[in-house]
């Protein structure tokens, strides 16, 4: 078994993302003496069985990066996955099964039950939105509001729930924000310029607060998208009527729970939340050891 057996069957996290996280996160634990609490306890040839649990519903991710941190304190550690990232699981069911090394399962622990509990956090956040919007053609999409050093597992995480990437940084697509429209001049001046530098394969979106304002973005033809925020159902409903399909609508600001099958029934094509990475509750799971 691999970390790329156990990613979610549609969603890339590359293998260099995982060792990197991993390795920091050893790095952070391990410090410079090692897990001296197993080292003072534990027989060097003491085995243990573990079972990886989760203790609440939800969607699992972070599997691969639990499997890393083992492989990495040892590679005598056996592990048998009962399902794989982007699996529904109820609470009590077991999801991973370990043998090997009781020091090394125990060293492991913590910092494999904080990828899984944060990832695996964001991915039930982001499927309880998902299930609000059944039946709509909108995709949920996260944002850049991520944990710093943590944005490529976060973001995977979001995919595992059924969600949709927005950029994964700034250099994957424009996006002119209230200020770049207010140092650049205006509405026009700063599509004129961001258009003038872009590549042929790079969108621009806009933001925009306004009816008036979308109306001045659709008169340069020169967006892609327009991000309208923080506006009401009510003003969202005009602005899917006043685009008519000539670019593609992001609604953000104010998404909730409570807030986004509404959105959904508005008719714009995507929404943009923060909360999905910034405000996900870790999901509960443990690492049990069986006699």
């Amino acid at each position: 078994m691999t970390p790329a057996s156990l990613l979610h069957p549609d969603a890339f996290l590359s293998p260099l993302a995982i060792d990197e996280a991993v390795h920091r996160a050893l790095d952070e634990d391990l410090g410079r003496a090692g897990d001296i609490t197993s080292l003072a306890t534990i027989p060097e040839a003491n085995a243990a069985h573990a079972i990886l649990v989760a203790r609440q519903a939800g969607v699992i991710a972070g599997l691969p990066l639990a499997l890393a941190t083992l492989q990495n304190l040892s590679n005598a550690i056996e592990v048998q996955a009962h399902v794989r990232d982007g699996a529904r699981v109820k609470a009590g069911q077991r999801v991973m099964t370990i043998t090997g090394p009781a020091r090394a399962i125990l060293t492991a622990e913590r910092t494999a039950l904080n990828f899984v509990g944060r990832l695996s956090g964001i991915a039930t956040l982001t499927a309880d939105y998902v299930r609000q919007t059944e039946g709509s053609r909108m995709r949920i999409c996260c944002t850049r509001k991520t944990t710093p050093g943590l944005r490529a597992l976060e973001k995977y995480a979001v995919r595992c729930g059924g969600g949709f990437n927005h950029r994964f940084g700034l250099d994957d697509a424009i996006l002119i924000k209230d200020n770049h429209i207010a140092v650049a001049g205006g509405i026009r001046p700063v599509l004129e310029r961001a258009r003038s530098h872009a590549g042929h394969l790079v969108k621009i979106e806009i933001e925009v607060d306004t009816l008036a304002q979308l109306r001045e973005v659709l008169d340069t033809g020169l967006a892609d998208a327009v991000l309208l925020d923080n506006m009401d159902i009510a003003t969202l409903r005009e602005a899917v009527k006043l685009a008519a399909g000539r670019v593609a609508l992001e609604a953000s600001g104010s998404v909730t729970l409570g807030s986004i099958a509404q959105i959904a029934s508005t008719g714009v094509d995507y929404v943009s939340s923060g909360a999905l990475t910034h405000s996900a509750p870790n999901f509960d799971c443990a690492l049990d050891i069986e006699a």
